[in-house]
Formats: C-alpha cells, sequence, structure tokens
C-alpha cells in the first residue's frame, strides 16, 4: 500500500524495552528514490538527539493507532554512531551505521535493499530464489555515483517542478511503498497553474534534480500534466489508478503482472 510520508510524521517508535522517540522525517538516497531511514527526535530522552532508524528494525507498523514496533533496544540506540541531520547523509556515515548494527549494507547486492527487494532481516519469510528471480534487480554498481547522498523529504518538499517546457508546480508531499519503502510518486500541488489540481510524477519520470536550484525536471510537458488523472487524497491510490497513470503518460509500469 501506498503511504504519505507526512502522514508518518508524529509516529512513536517504540523499543523492545520502551519508547525512543518520534519520527520527524524521513531520509531517502538520492538514487534510487528509497527511504532509507526516519529520523526520530528522541526528545528529553537523549537530550533532544535525533537518530536515524532504518527499516530493516521495524517489524509492526500501527497506522491506525501511528506506532513503530523496532526490534531493538534502547541501548542500542543510545550508542548509534551520531550523525548530524541537519546535513545531507554521505554514505561514509551510513557505512559507520550499517556496521554499527550489523546490517547487510543495501549498496552492495542486486536488489533495492542489497540481497533482497524489500528491508530484510530474518524476521518473516524470505523470498525464495524463484521469487527474487522474478523481483526487479536495481544493479547498484552500474548506478553507482563516486558520493550518492541522503535527502531529507522534508527540506526536498516544497522544490519546484519543471516539465519539459515549463514550470507545473511544486512538491507536496511523497507517496511511499510500504513494503519495499520505496518513494513511487511526488505528490504535486499545481495551484498557480491549475487551480486546486494535485497530480502524482514518478521518479522515474524525474530527468535530474537541480539540488542547488530545489528543483526537479521531468521528462513530460506540461499538457501531458494538465490533463493527468487527478489524484484525490481521500481515496487510496490503488492498481487501477496507477495503470491509468502510466497509461495516460505511456511509460513503462514499475510493478510486474
Amino acid at each position: 500500500m501506498l503511504r504519505s510520508m507526512k502522514e508518518l510524521h508524529g509516529f512513536t517508535i517504540g523499543a523492545t524495552d520502551g519508547d525512543i522517540g518520534t519520527v520527524t522525517d524521513g531520509y531517502f538516497d538520492d538514487l534510487s528514490f528509497t527511504v532509507r531511514y526516519v529520523v526520530v527526535d528522541t526528545g528529553g530522552w537523549l537530550a533532544a538527539r535525533k537518530v536515524l532508524l532504518s527499516p530493516i528494525a521495524f517489524r509492526a507498523m500501527d497506522w491506525e493507532h501511528k506506532r513503530i514496533t523496532a526490534a531493538l533496544t534502547k541501548a542500542q540506540v543510545e550508542k548509534s554512531p551520531n550523525i548530524d541531520t541537519d546535513k545531507p547523509v554521505s554514505r561514509q556515515h551510513e557505512t559507520a551505521y550499517y556496521g554499527y548494527y550489523g546490517y547487510p549494507p543495501y549498496w552492495a547486492g542486486d536488489y533495492l535493499w542489497g540481497a533482497y527487494p524489500y528491508p530484510y532481516l530474518g524476521a518473516g519469510p524470505a523470498l525464495s530464489a524463484a521469487e527474487l528471480a522474478r523481483e526487479r534487480r536495481w544493479e547498484w554498481a552500474a548506478k553507482e555515483r563516486a558520493d550518492p547522498h541522503l535527502r531529507s523529504a522534508h527540506a526536498v518538499t516544497g522544490y519546484y517542478i519543471q516539465a519539459t517546457d515549463g514550470d507545473i508546480g511544486h512538491v507536496e508531499d511523497f507517496l511511499v511503498d510500504d513494503h519495499a519503502w520505496a518513494i513511487r510518486y511526488m505528490l504535486v500541488d499545481t495551484t498557480n497553474w491549475w487551480a486546486g489540481k494535485k497530480v502524482l510524477v514518478a521518479p522515474a519520470w524525474i530527468q535530474r534534480v537541480d539540488w542547488g536550484a530545489s528543483k526537479v525536471l521531468v521528462t513530460v510537458t506540461r499538457a501531458q500534466i494538465q490533463t493527468s488523472p487527478e489524484y484525490n487524497p481521500a481515496r487510496e491510490v490503488d492498481r487501477a489508478y496507477e495503470t491509468q497513470l502510466h497509461d495516460h503518460y505511456g511509460v513503462p509500469r514499475y510493478w510486474r503482472e
């Protein structure tokens, strides 16, 4: 199911021996647009320190009561590497983080999360070799850059979206697959161009991101955006709507039939 990143804000993170804090942000990698960590404000417990938690640690998501149960202790979180959440997180920081928790790095495998297409660390049934063969490969080695970074979802919210022939709006939110933690769409508010219309644009349609200018350049036209299926936040984004959306733009679907 697709979930709003803004909806995650305020979720309580519970460790095996007590609550850790509340979610204030999410970090996604700027290659695959997958949420790699949530930022947790520990409040007075750790002197207002903020920590990063990977979805690998999550064991239960209670969307109704806004709570995530993590397979960690408070002591583990307290001793985790310090990371300045006010700055982009580099691969060097991630290497230290993954080494501390003993997680297999997601950038050292053939799938979105390394050896698997979703965050997995021995919790629940793993995919068989036949099932893995049917999953899409990410092929990190072919996509890796010199120093990829993680980006704050909160900071990127508000970025302008530019079509091939002009601006169309700004990023209002992100819709995330709650199984793979991949960002499937950016929610774009086009109010300044077409009153009140909200549309979805997939990261796969991004030509490039100008991080300095806070602008996302996409490979679709303004006319395509204007006539695209409108997004209704009151309705679940189901496969029928996604099919209609991809067919409208004439782009490949990210899922396998």
